[in-house]
């Protein structure tokens, strides 16, 4: 009776057909967004949108066969996780789980090398970048002219790229003295989807007056509270700091608003040890 139960359920229930786990020393932040870039390296995948980042499910197309895998990222600790990964083959599912006990099948093989390549790419990820929680700060109020922005978490640092120019060069013809590093406030960031708002800013003098550009615009940043990090790396992924953020909030029961602000210490197109540019990353605190 037990054995004819285990065998309906392994051959028809169980919502998997295979199993892959394994750990990296990395917060689910980090690893729910370097699957989504690992994703794109690879013909005919797909990420389905999800409600948590710490769930993820990718299709794949393989020849005849839709792999289907479901990502469950469990964090160990401040600096570690572990990734289980459920892997159903759409098309060839009771096959494989009738042979995969009995003999080393191909998609067995498949799924391996794939977690394989996919944990070497996150061990790989994480050792190009330091994210440091430094605690309780404050983001400083200052005056700026700013180019308002929106697009993909991974597309900010092209965002910005396009932008410094045009930013810049417009300053400098109106003879406008800049007063700081450049910096970015993120005004809205979906994390179901990975989209962001924000505004592109480098701090100026106040000014009496101001001039019209169809693309920038003069604000003043409030100062306010905050939790910061310092992140060194390049600026493509500085939003591992955010991640790393909201997890320390989490972790204090510290509430926080979701609108990163990046100031860039470094400027890029001037090359040298990525892990020598720095960002100071801010997560404002929320109001009492």
């Amino acid at each position: 009776m037990l054995l004819s139960g285990f065998l309906l359920w392994f051959l028809f229930l169980k919502p998997y057909d295979y199993l892959v786990s394994f750990k990296v020393k990395a917060l689910p932040g980090t690893i729910n967004q370097s699957i989504k870039l690992w994703n794109t390296s690879l013909v005919g995948a797909k990420i389905e949108r999800s409600e948590d980042i710490l769930v993820l499910k990718q299709t794949v197309l393989y020849n005849d066969s839709i792999f289907q895998y479901h990502y469950k990222i469990d964090p160990i600790n401040d600096s570690t996780s572990m990734v289980k990964v459920y892997v159903t083959d759409m098309e060839h599912s009771f096959n494989n789980r009738v042979t995969h006990p009995l003999f080393h099948t191909d998609f067995e093989k498949r799924v391996k090398n794939s977690m394989v390549e996919l944990s070497d790419n996150l061990k790989e990820h994480v050792s190009r970048f330091k994210v440091k929680i430094d605690g309780e700060s404050e983001i400083k109020e200052t005056y700026c002219a700013f180019i308002s922005i929106e697009c993909s978490q991974i597309e900010k640092a092209l965002g910005m790229m396009k932008n410094y120019s045009i930013l810049t060069n417009t300053l400098v013809t109106h003879n406008i003295e800049l007063n700081g590093r450049p910096f970015i406030a993120v005004n809205n960031w979906n994390m179901k989807n990975d989209s962001i708002k924000f505004d592109f800013c480098y701090p100026v003098k106040n000014m009496d007056s101001v001039f019209q550009h169809p693309s920038i615009s003069f604000k003043k940043i409030k100062g306010k509270r905050a939790l910061k990090a310092t992140y060194n790396g390049n600026y493509i992924t500085s939003d591992r700091a955010w991640y790393a953020l909201l997890n320390y909030a989490d972790k204090n029961n510290i509430n926080v608003e979701h609108q990163p602000f990046e100031v860039f210490n470094n400027n890029p197109n001037m090359g040298g040890d990525e892990l020598k540019w720095s960002v100071d990353v801010y997560m404002p605190i929320s109001a009492p």
